[in-house]
């Protein structure tokens, strides 16, 4: 397979990166230069992060119009509420999605993505009100038209500061196409959406129980309230039988309501209440006359099995309400007291009416007993106050066809993948039990309803649906009209953003909406699913027949490192702006992308990105080395196909083409968090811990010896240098785009051709490990554990169990070992003596004796080999339990099982080696 990847943040340089998956070289042409390859000596990403970013805004690189010739790849970010500056979660999303289009942008993709804000609704008129209640005032001392005048003014502000945070995270947007959600073209779409929908007959007026805020003094739909554990009381409460001297005790955690009893109920099929079911009884103090009903809606194991009916205070009820036609008794308004109740009550707060109607009850007899009682409770979403019940003549949208079409592509043509796919089930289950959409809202803040009436006629006319105030009444040719005083609900707004940002609302057939639309990636968290995600499949199906987007890409939420949600008032955030000054643009990409697994909650702490300013300093000074050497170089070009030999080179190619592979992979299907952790991986801990170290070594024998050998290190370090920075450059743009200007100075031509001998990868692999791990690695962390200071003169003895293949290897690459390990030689050897004598190491099956120039400390020796012993028994203990499983014997591949077999018993012949060697030293 081959994939042409052209880099699209400069016009300054192109490349052909191909990929090949079965004969493991690496294609391309190279001409080493000595261009101007000065570097500063520390990576300055405040100058950096500028410098490009502004010439990708010079240069338009992020612009994008129709081009037919090209297939388009389209996102849409989620507009940021403007209630203030970006947070975290922010930053995670914009990333993630940057990432992905500069990548598809590689790919040769014509790449939109469009940027946008959403004017909030109720957030971001609570964040007024607040402002406003320091200044003691309310929203009514200004009035509707001031408000909104002050409104707009913060807008401005707040629009300005989110889309400089945008930029200074780096993102590729397409500026000149920024949308908001309250513009001209937005809320053209929002009205023709309306009547559309009203004129079918889908949206409609009624009085239905709704999820009341009392202090943001609205309506809120089910997915706008949030769910909090309440420790509380149950209170057990007395309801007199008429015509008898029996009562039915209830239980109850809102005795404040009972003014609004139309009815108690109890279990169809509760024996204790079989006989009593339609038997009349007495609401206590005041003595109003209800029946004793039944439903299966109550549950047997609830207080007493018997429950107070208040339909105009509790969904459930309600809907018991509708079943048994009951009467519907409000006895609390929108300002959260108490009406309709007896004159003592009125006007009492929820909490003041609660305590008051107790201390009666109990007073007169009908309380029995008190409990504690912890119980869920809706919140709102934006205030956190406690949710109020209530009867509402509201908007409402019947969203039962919607749902149906929503599911349907999802479950059953399969036109819209989610990643990871387990969330499309909490998509489909949600749709399921949908119920009609309050979609007004009692604010000043959002879009007005385009709905007018006729002043006339005693307001009999029926409602108009209108883009403006009509001129005539169709009914009654009146001319005095009035429009609805309630807003829609932000998320209508936000349902119709794939439409609208492609100017929908105006006209659904101009030359943008034909060719970017649907769009192809929706990135977002699963917070909004619900709110957000599922809306817009309705709408988009509702209105064009099409689905807004082809995949949806799931993130989870930013909590610190303790798993806590971040908030402000926890004073655990962390603002992206200081992480940006402090360790640079890439620093927070990089950091945030290795950690942000599909669907999963993401803790983060100041560290993570800390260590990805790390790992920017890793790339720029591995980058500085390979730049420096091939400056001081003279060398030509290659025109010819390279022979590798060297195992570390056939290992370092092999290395790059899986991670490459994996990286790709990855890619497509929007896995970031694994592109960055492979990249990292292989670029860290075997580019610059392995074939920097193996290279060095080669160019300072080579500079008086072999100058051939030296142009080919050269070129494998630049080669895969440039591919690397590639395949990072979605992740990291900033540094990559400027080591990427040097690469250009270098490679000329770009088209060389590295064969690797038709090896299997796995057989390199194990002779890499052999060197690496089991001999350089081990003679390193013994003579560290023993504390053998450099300069001391070290013998590495290897006994004859050696094969003659191994000890070819170990022969081939003993100027690798011998200087990374610093030891002065090797030798083969078929006995040993005096085995106290020598330090020992048992690895891959090999026996290594290190003899130094000085007396070993036998005590050192004896807690080293007693550690290897005891972590040698622990792993050989879990490679037992694995060889036991059954399910691992029946289901994993022969060569894994072979692994862990061959594993198994070379660790049981170390643990008697180790053995014997503690029990010599001890005498």
């Amino acid at each position: 397979m081959k994939i042409i990847i052209d880099i699209f943040t400069l016009n300054r340089f192109t490349v052909e990166f191909y990929f090949v998956y079965k004969v493991y070289y690496i294609i391309y042409k190279v001409k080493l230069m000595k261009g101007n390859l000065t570097m500063d000596k520390v990576y300055n990403h405040v100058d950096n992060d500028k410098k490009w970013y502004n010439y990708w805004l010079n240069k338009k690189i992020f612009s994008t119009r129709v081009n037919k010739n090209k297939k388009p790849f389209v996102a849409i970010l989620p507009p940021p509420n403007i209630t203030g500056t970006l947070h975290m979660g922010h930053a995670l999303n914009a990333i993630l999605q940057d990432s992905i289009l500069r990548f598809k942008k590689l790919q040769g993709y014509n790449t939109l993505w469009v940027p946008g804000l959403d004017h909030g609704g109720i957030a971001t008129q609570n964040v007024l009100e607040k402002s406003l209640k320091k200044e003691n005032k309310t929203i009514y001392d200004l009035g509707r038209k001031n408000f909104l005048i002050k409104m707009k003014v913060w807008e401005n502000n707040v629009k300005k500061q989110i889309l400089d945070q945008l930029k200074l995270l780096g993102c590729c947007l397409d500026w000149n196409r920024t949308a908001f959600t309250m513009d001209k073209s937005r809320s053209n779409a929002v009205k023709k959406a309306f009547i559309l929908l009203y004129n079918k007959g889908i949206i409609y007026r009624g009085s239905k129980i709704v999820n009341w805020c009392v202090k943001c003094r609205t309506a809120l739909s089910d997915i706008e309230v949030e769910y909090e554990t309440e420790h509380s009381k149950l209170w057990y409460i007395k309801y007199p039988i008429c015509n008898s001297s029996d009562s039915i005790v209830i239980a109850t955690s809102r005795p404040e309501t009972i003014f609004g009893d139309t009815a108690v109920a109890a279990a169809p099929d509760d024996n204790r209440y079989v006989n009593l079911f339609n038997k009349t009884i007495m609401v206590p103090l005041i003595n109003r006359k209800i029946n004793l009903i039944s439903d299966y809606v109550v549950d047997k194991l609830f207080g007493t099995g018997a429950v107070k009916v208040t339909p105009a205070h509790d969904h459930i009820d309600n809907e018991i309400a509708l079943r048994h036609n009951l009467d519907i008794l409000n006895v609390i308004n929108t300002n959260g007291k108490m009406i309709n109740v007896p004159s003592r009550y009125i006007n009492l707060s929820i909490e003041e009416a609660r305590d008051t109607i107790v201390t009666e009850l109990k007073n007169s007899g009908f309380l029995v007993k008190v409990d504690n009682y912890s119980h869920s409770v809706k919140k709102c979403y934006r205030c956190s106050t406690k949710i109020e019940p209530l009867v509402s003549e509201q908007w409402f949208l019947d969203v039962k066809n919607m749902s149906k079409k929503a599911i349907d592509v999802v479950r059953q043509t399969k036109q819209i993948k989610f990643y990871p796919q387990s969330w499309e089930k909490s998509y489909v289950l949600w749709l399921e039990n949908l119920r009609d959409w309050c979609i007004s809202r009692q604010i000043w803040w959002g879009h007005r309803i385009p709905v007018y009436y006729c002043t006339s006629k005693h307001n009999s006319c029926k409602p108009i649906a209108s883009f403006s105030m009509p001129k005539e009444c169709p009914y009654c040719k009146g001319t005095g009209f009035v429009q609805d005083d309630d807003v829609l609900d932000t998320w209508f707004s936000s349902a119709l953003w794939p439409l609208s940002v492609f100017d929908w609302g105006n006209n659904e057939y101009n030359e943008d909406f034909k060719y970017f639309y649907p769009t192809s990636v929706l990135v977002t968290g699963h917070e909004i699913l619900y709110l957000w995600v599922a809306r817009m499949i309705q709408f988009s199906l509702e209105f064009t027949d099409k689905i807004p987007y082809k995949d949806v890409v799931i993130h989870g939420i930013i909590r610190d490192s303790y798993g806590k949600k971040m908030s402000k008032s926890l004073g655990n955030t962390i603002d992206p702006k200081q992480i940006i000054d402090k360790y640079g643009a890439d620093s927070l990409r990089f950091g945030l992308m290795k950690v942000a697994t599909q669907g999963k909650d993401i803790q983060i702490s100041n560290d993570m990105f800390l260590y990805s300013r790390n790992f920017i300093n890793k790339i720029w000074n591995a980058s500085k080395f390979v730049f420096a050497n091939i400056k001081n170089a003279n060398i030509s070009v290659y025109k010819k196909e390279i022979q590798l030999n060297e195992l570390v080179d056939k290992w370092i190619v092999i290395e790059y083409k899986n991670m490459a592979k994996k990286v790709y992979e990855a890619y497509q299907c929007y896995n970031i968090d694994i592109v960055a952790r492979e990249i990292y991986d292989f670029f860290w801990h075997k580019y610059c811990d392995w074939y920097i170290e193996f290279a060095k070594i080669r160019i300072n024998k080579n500079n008086t010896q072999d100058k051939k050998d030296t142009q080919l290190v050269l070129i494998i370090l630049i080669t895969i240098l440039n591919e690397t920075l590639r395949l990072l450059y979605p992740i990291v743009p900033f540094v990559t785009s400027e080591l990427l200007e040097f690469v250009n100075k270098v490679i000329y031509n770009k088209h060389l051709d590295i064969v690797v001998d038709k090896l299997e990868s796995e057989v390199i692999s194990k002779q890499m490990t052999t060197v690496v791990q089991d001999i350089i690695t081990k003679i390193r962390v013994t003579c560290n554990e023993m504390h053998i200071p450099l300069g001391t003169n070290i013998k590495a003895l290897f006994y004859n169990n050696i094969d003659n293949v191994n000890k070819e290897i170990i022969k081939k690459n003993e100027c690798y070992i011998k200087e990374l390990t610093k030891i002065d030689s090797i030798q083969f050897i078929e006995k040993i003596n005096n085995i106290k004598n020598y330090i020992i190491i048992l690895a891959g099956g090999y026996e290594i004796y290190l003899l130094i120039n000085k007396p070993i400390e036998y005590k050192k020796e004896r807690i080293r080999i007693e550690k290897e012993l005891s972590n040698t028994k622990k792993t050989i203990k879990c490679l037992e339990i694995k060889l036991k499983n059954v399910d691992f014997i029946n289901k994993a591949p022969k060569s894994e099982i072979t692994k862990v077999t061959v594993k198994f018993n070379n660790l049981m012949i170390n643990i008697k080696k180790l053995q014997m060697y503690l029990d010599i030293l001890k005498t």
